[in-house]
């Protein structure tokens, strides 16, 4: 693993990312929402690090993204960025701060921007929000798309499984995207769509598309932190690779202090004053 000295470090940047896309290039995306975490992330050499309205799940115990605030979202980002010299940091801006009205939208990606000192903002869908991310770029606020399966309209769809299977959500997708990529957004996420669709829409766009549970032929990927390093055990769809298994080794670490502790093994003379 390559760790980045703070003397080597180069910024990552929408014009970075694009230039990867052009040299082909994988894009390496991972949530976090704390200091500590996201220093190790930074450190390790990722390229974007989501701020996700995630947190809401993995950091809160909520059942959906939908109960995390704005302000919520800014206190993690604001953690983020404290700890971070060389990723491109992406907030969430969370439901109901941007769909349906664009001035709260445009309002939501100032606050994120001014209070946290993030480099981009995220949201999710197509034409519908059209209004929201030109306005938002208007402001030079840079945006990434969210396409495919989108969290925040869980209850619209009703169900987590794969979107966009039939030809006509799948055209609307397309669509969705060159919408977007014409508006003036630097990259889209795709969610939970067939690979072959992931291709064609990142063949049909000249900016980064970074996948989830969208296959291999797009330019880059995503997954949530906790769910990669084994640390939440319960969600494990078929598009999460575990690279670790934090909650056995974690586990394992707080059982021995307790046993230590009851033990009277913990402090020793040589951990005492």
């Amino acid at each position: 693993m390559s760790v980045h000295s703070s003397a080597t470090v180069k910024r990552i940047t929408t014009h970075t990312l694009q230039e990867m896309k052009q040299r082909g290039e994988k894009i390496s995306m991972l949530t976090a929402y704390d200091y500590s975490m996201a220093k190790i992330v930074d450190a390790a050499g990722m390229d974007i690090i989501l701020v996700g309205d995630s947190a809401s799940n993995v950091m809160a115990g909520h059942e959906t993204t939908l109960p995390i605030t704005l302000d919520q979202m800014i206190y993690h980002a604001s953690a983020v960025v404290r700890a971070v010299k060389r990723s491109f940091i992406v907030v969430d801006i969370p439901f109901g701060n941007y769909q349906g009205n664009s001035s709260e939208a445009l309002r939501s990606a100032i606050r994120i921007m001014k209070e946290s000192g993030a480099h981009a903002v995220k949201v999710e869908g197509g034409s519908e929000i059209k209004e929201s991310v030109s306005r938002i770029l208007s402001a030079g606020v840079p945006v990434m798309g969210h396409l495919g399966l989108t969290p925040q309209s869980i209850y619209k769809f009703g169900t987590y499984t794969v979107r966009a299977k039939e030809e006509a959500e799948a055209n609307k997708l397309l669509e969705d995207a060159k919408i977007l990529e014409q508006c003036g957004c630097f990259a889209i996420v795709l969610e939970k769509i067939p690979a072959s669709l992931a291709k064609k829409v990142a063949e049909s766009v000249s900016i980064p598309v970074i996948g989830i549970g969208a296959g291999p032929h797009v330019d880059g990927q995503v997954l949530v932190m906790h769910d990669m390093l084994g640390i939440t055990q319960e969600f494990k769809p078929r598009f999460l690779r575990q690279y670790a298994d934090l909650q056995s080794v974690m586990m394992d670490a707080f059982q021995q202090y307790i046993s230590d502790v009851k033990r009277k093994d913990f402090p020793s003379e040589k951990e005492s004053y």
